[in-house]
């Protein structure tokens, strides 16, 4: 498929734009909690609406490629990066969440949470997971690694399934949206093994 190239200035503004409407749930949110709009527990509002944007900015990242694809467009691959280093962000502002404004770093009852709450564990082990996908995300650790980048970033396959997981066990009634992000994790996982043999034969 001949997918047309962006031009430079195309591409800023592109980038600019897709910034700021990534930015823009943490702007909502820091300004509802300074408008004290955040409901009657503005800590849990916290964990589950950053937990969400993680989760939703991840999904959003392993999706880019069929959209490239399927639509033709060619910038989307250009601002996949931005987006997978803000599900990075807002992992971070959950976890922050959680060890400042939950527990107030009682690093005794955070230990004690990673022992009895197996949601605790698992969503403890995605965000040390997402780390080195992070951390390795410039175009000079592309070239360090070589072929171990695209096995390292392969993980992020499991890491998507591993946080939703997490989300859902951390849910005690209503799951419908964990069940709603691991439906659409299913179809990307399937729209991409169909593509990779049909691009084999």
């Amino acid at each position: 498929m001949n997918i047309p190239a962006v031009r430079e200035k195309e591409l800023v503004i592109v980038k600019t734009s897709v910034f700021l409407l990534a930015a823009l749930p943490f702007a909502q949110f820091w300004w509802r909690a300074y408008a004290h709009t955040l409901g009657p527990n503005p800590v849990e509002a916290a964990l589950h609406e950053s937990g969400d944007w993680a989760l939703r900015f991840l999904l959003i990242t392993l999706a880019l490629p069929l959209v490239r694809r399927v639509f033709a467009v060619a910038w989307v691959l250009r601002v996949r990066r931005m987006l997978g280093l803000f599900a990075f962000f807002y992992a971070v502002v959950h976890v922050s969440v959680y060890l400042g404004i939950d527990r107030f770093f009682d690093w005794d009852e955070i230990a004690k949470d990673i022992l009895k709450r197996p949601y605790i564990t698992l969503g403890l082990g995605v965000f040390l997971a997402l780390i080195p996908l992070a951390v390795t995300s410039t175009n000079g650790m592309m070239r360090r690694l070589g072929p171990r980048w695209k096995q390292l970033h392969r993980s992020v396959y499991v890491i998507a399934t591993l946080a939703i997981l997490h989300y859902l066990l951390s849910l005690k009634a209503d799951v419908r949206v964990p069940l709603i992000h691991a439906s659409i994790l299913l179809a990307l996982l399937i729209t991409r093994a169909y593509i990779q043999r049909r691009e084999a034969v």
